[in-house]
């Protein structure tokens, strides 16, 4: 909004560094300012208030050291990551950019989805919250929404070179490199960045030539799946690496400032031609979202890190999951979501594997046995005796080493 104000009081009136809000880096600067200034100053009041309306969290005993002591510390915290990330946005964003109306509706969509799980939990008394199915159902509609706009709305496209004669389906740019001239337009698109392949474009509609050449007219569905796959992918993992305190937050706080650099660079013409990667047209405001994210995760960490003060809960978690997903697969970089969100892949692994394995036993030997002392991995390192700080700061540690070799992957063929 306030974009939008300063634009209008610039070209109106030629109102002293109103410009300075043309500019995304200024205003993805200003979102972190702000979104910093809402988390630690408004999060402790928010903390009050769920301390006062006693949202305490239920803790299980499963023998793990200190456990206990977190008995009551108030939950829902996630309230204060999505108005750190919210308002911000909402001030500094062009607010019809249809990336960034995704990322709204997918930051509001996870959130009420994690409340109701974090409502039934804390005021109905029951431990389970609310039923896996419906929170697979909320995220597989989000994903359609996401999968189907990204699609269908004439806005989302991608550049792309044009080798003459060819057939001309959006208006020709001409650009020079050295002493040649080129032509590129803007086309509704299937394709993706694929690390590690020397074109670093994967096309989701290719997927269905093995099938004939007439099925690609299915990419929709192939596309749709794969989003539905991330999407609740990542969003359980966050959910998972969600048991210790500072830890979700702090790598999703390293895996945002990863996706505002891969955005920057998808979303500016010169960067996306050096680094011969997809460029993606408007694409360059999900910075702003991005800013803003990672100072809400930062703000959050004020009082979530050990001992924590306030707990996210799926408020948080299943919002933090879906808008790394989501913003990936925006800036067509979610195959690397692999390498990004390794700490969330390898923590929903563990669970998979001690669980699968422990069933396999059970029917095999008619006693189940365990890989892991406990699952996710990061109870695991518990259990061994490792303080939650020291596993908190190397999961950390991993995360940073994940994000680099994700911006190195650009170049790395």
């Amino acid at each position: 909004m306030l974009y939008y104000l300063f634009t209008y009081l610039d070209q109106q009136y030629n109102f002293p560094g109103a410009g300075v809000f043309q500019y995304i880096s200024f205003r993805t600067g200003m979102a972190v300012i702000l979104s910093l200034f809402l988390t630690t100053i408004y999060g402790s009041r928010l903390i009050k208030i769920l301390h006062a309306k006693q949202v305490g969290e239920t803790v299980r005993n499963l023998g793990l050291e200190g456990q206990m002591q977190k008995q009551g510390t108030p939950t829902m915290g996630g309230l204060i990551i999505l108005l750190g990330i919210l308002v911000p946005t909402l001030l500094f964003a062009k607010l019809e950019n249809i990336y960034i109306i995704l990322m709204l509706v997918t930051t509001v969509w996870m959130g009420v989805i994690g409340f109701i799980d974090d409502y039934i939990k804390v005021f109905k008394k029951d431990k389970e919250g609310l039923a896996g199915r419906f929170k697979i159902m909320g995220q597989v509609g989000l994903a359609l929404i996401i999968g189907w706009t990204m699609y269908f709305h004439p806005d989302i496209v991608v550049r792309e070179q044009v080798t003459l004669p060819a057939v001309i389906e959006a208006p020709l740019e001409v650009h020079k490199r050295g002493n040649e001239y080129y032509y590129t337009q803007d086309l509704k698109s299937t394709i993706t960045n694929v690390p590690f392949y020397k074109n670093n474009e994967f096309d989701y509609a290719k997927v269905m030539d093995v099938f004939g050449k007439d099925m690609e007219d299915y990419a929709l569905v192939v596309f749709l799946l794969f989003v539905i796959v991330i999407v609740t992918a990542v969003s359980n993992g966050a959910n998972m690496t969600d048991g210790i305190d500072g830890l979700a937050t702090g790598t999703s706080a390293i895996i945002g400032i990863t996706l505002a650099i891969l955005a920057y660079v998808s979303g500016n013409v010169i960067f996306a031609e050096y680094l011969n990667i997809v460029y993606i047209p408007n694409s360059g405001e999900l910075v702003i979202f991005a800013g803003a994210f990672v100072g809400a995760c930062v703000g959050f960490l004020w009082y979530n890190s050990f001992p924590a003060q306030v707990f996210m809960g799926d408020t948080g978690s299943l919002a933090i999951g879906g808008i790394i997903a989501a913003f990936a697969i925006m800036i067509r970089k979610e195959l690397l979501i692999p390498i990004l969100c390794g700490v969330f892949l390898i923590e929903n692994l563990s669970v998979i594997l001690q669980v699968s394995y422990f069933k396999y036993t059970r029917k095999k030997y008619g006693e189940g046995r365990r890989i892991f002392l406990m699952a996710p991995l990061h109870h695991h390192y518990q259990k061994k005796g490792y303080h939650e700080s020291k596993i908190v700061t190397r999961f950390w540690i991993v995360s940073i080493m994940l994000a680099i070799l994700t911006i190195v992957t650009l170049k790395l063929r």
